[in-house]
Order: C-alpha cells, then structure tokens, then sequence
C-alpha cells in the first residue's frame, strides 16, 4: 500500500472564519489569525473557493506566502468554479464575498481549472490536499447529488481528474469535503482517495463513521481530518448545529455531556476538541476561528489534561458507544 499523504500537525486552522460566516472579519484580523495560528505550532491551513466566494482563499495566500512553502500543509476544495459577478454572491452561511458567483463543476477538467484558479487567488506554488467539495445529499437536492455524483465518478470527472493531478505532482491527495458520510463511502468503492474532511459527523454529539467509514479507511489506508469539532461551535457554548439553529434533542443532548462535564471540571469543548483526535484514522482536526483570541483558545484546549473518569463516565452513561477510542492523558499538536 502506498505511503498517503497527511497533514503535518494535528491541529489545523479551518478557512471559513476567514471566509466571513456568520459575521464579517477584517482583513487584518484575519492575517492576525493565520499569524498566531503559525505561533502556536499550527501547520495545516484548509480553506475553499465557497467560503466568501474567494475571501478565504485570498486572505490564506495573503497571510501565508512569506512562510516557507515546504513547512506546512494547505488544502482546499473543488467542485465550484467562480466566474466574475458584480458585487459578489452572498451565500448563506457567509455574509461576505468577493466579485465572484459560483457554478457547480465535478468534472476533471472543472477540477483542474479550479485548482488553477485557487492557486491564482493565494499566489502560492502548490496545494497539498484538495477535497471534492459539498458532493453531498445535505448539499444538493437528491436528484442532483446523484447527477453530479455520476459525473464526478464517471469517465472525465472529477476523480478521474485528481488522481491525475496526484500522479503529476501537483497534489499530495486528494478526497471527498462533505458533511455526510454516504458520499465518501462511496468514493472509496469507486475511486482511490487518500484523506477525507468530514465534518460534524464525529464528534461528542454523533459517532456514526466508527460502524462502517472508520473501518474502512483503515483497510484502504486513508485517513480522515475532522472539520466542525464543535458542530459548528454547539460543544462550544454556540446556538447553531451544524451551521443551522439547533434542535431542542440537540441542546437536551449537550445538556447531559455539560453535566458530566461538570461533576470533572472538565472543559467541554477541550472534550469535544480531544475526542476525535484518539482515533487512528484521523490524522486531524480542523476547528474554525476568525480572530487571534479564537486561535489561541482552541490550541490551548488541545493541551488540558482531561481525567480518564469523564471517558468512562461518558460510556457509562452511553454518551458514547463502547467502540469509540478514548483520548490519551496527553494531546499533541
């Protein structure tokens, strides 16, 4: 089996802060993000054309084409073109965009046109991982995510089209950036990818890749980087579920991990940020942060010590599934 590629640290800095979500960001907080992300031993950077139609993307280049190219890993995503559109396309859940708007498109020459775009808009040499992005059921409406699908897999698509890009040398690997699991099970059936940004979908609040994705991974090699930790800042103390306002089963949910979180004094969200890390097919996790303060508080987080009763305490209560791999007494980034 080939040596697949994986992101340098642990701890990843995820782009859509730097893309506008929710709330508008400078671009000076964003560079000063980057910055103390770069400070705090972080080396995988993830952004996507999607988040703020470029800004995110622009703000990375900006803030990281001084750093020594070879001494970091940046991924971003295909799977959406975007063409020159006055003022900008504003899409929800981001509040910000530049002149662009976007046009869906998994084929491989879609692919590589992406690819080239992004590298125009960071200025940088190359990209380690890109990720089929949003090629999703909770994404696209169903008749058209097994259309789009059905392209991305098929002769000339997408698939296709990176694993060419990785046998010239211009990737390092390549995978599926959804927030399902369905589709990169899928890819794995039909393609060859190497690592896989799945977000929300391991997490305190949801275990469902341990049945068949997990295992899976491991039998192929490829591995998963976890995006949404949080679930879109819920474990952190946040209103929204997976960028949408969470459902009373979800606040009750999170209410019974507050409480054994705190009979330990246990910081929830240092659990939240630990726990997807303790599998071995993850090489990663990715949560978002808009500002220094944001940055700085997740990679601390990563370093409390969390006391082996609150693990046990979670499976006694069936919090977590036996099967679930427990944190080590020690996170590193």
């Amino acid at each position: 089996m080939n040596q697949r590629y994986r992101p340098i640290t642990r701890l990843g800095l995820g782009g859509t802060g730097l893309g506008d979500m929710y709330h508008t960001t400078s671009d000076e907080a964003a560079h000063a993000t980057v910055d103390a992300a770069w400070q705090a031993g972080i080396r995988y950077f993830d952004t996507a054309p999607h988040y703020g139609a470029g800004l995110s993307e622009h703000r990375f280049g900006m803030a990281l084409r001084r750093r020594p190219r070879e001494e970091f890993t940046l991924s971003t995503k295909v799977g959406r073109i975007l063409v020159p559109h006055h003022p900008g396309e504003i899409a929800s859940p981001f509040v910000s965009a530049m002149p662009f708007r976007r046009v869906l498109d998994y084929t491989a020459d879609g692919v590589r046109r992406a690819v080239e775009d992004s590298l125009q808009r960071m200025a940088l040499g190359h990209i380690d991982i890109v990720y089929v992005h949003d090629l999703s059921p909770d994404a696209l409406p169903e008749a058209d995510f097994e259309h789009h699908f059905r392209i991305a897999a098929g002769r000339g698509g997408a698939f296709e089209g990176l694993v060419k890009l990785r046998e010239e040398g211009l990737i390092k690997g390549w995978g599926m950036g959804v927030n399902t699991v369905e589709p990169c099970m899928r890819a794995l059936q039909a393609s060859d990818p190497d690592v896989f940004l799945l977000a929300g979908r391991y997490t305190l609040m949801e275990t469902t890749p341990l049945e068949e994705f997990f295992p899976l991974c491991a039998e192929r090699g490829a591995s998963v980087v976890i995006g949404g930790p949080f679930n879109s800042g819920f474990l952190a103390g946040g209103e929204h579920y997976d960028y949408q306002p969470a459902k009373p089963a979800q606040h009750a949910h999170r209410e019974r991990l507050r409480q054994v979180a705190a009979r330990h004094n246990v910081d929830l969200a240092a659990a939240a940020l630990q726990f997807g890390l303790a599998h071995p097919v993850v090489s990663a996790t990715i949560p978002g942060a808009s500002s220094p303060e944001h940055l700085r508080r997740n990679a601390a987080l990563l370093h409390i010590e969390i006391p082996a009763v609150f693990w046990e305490e979670l499976l006694a209560e069936g919090l977590l599934p036996a099967s679930a791999p427990i944190p080590p007494r020690k996170t590193v980034v």
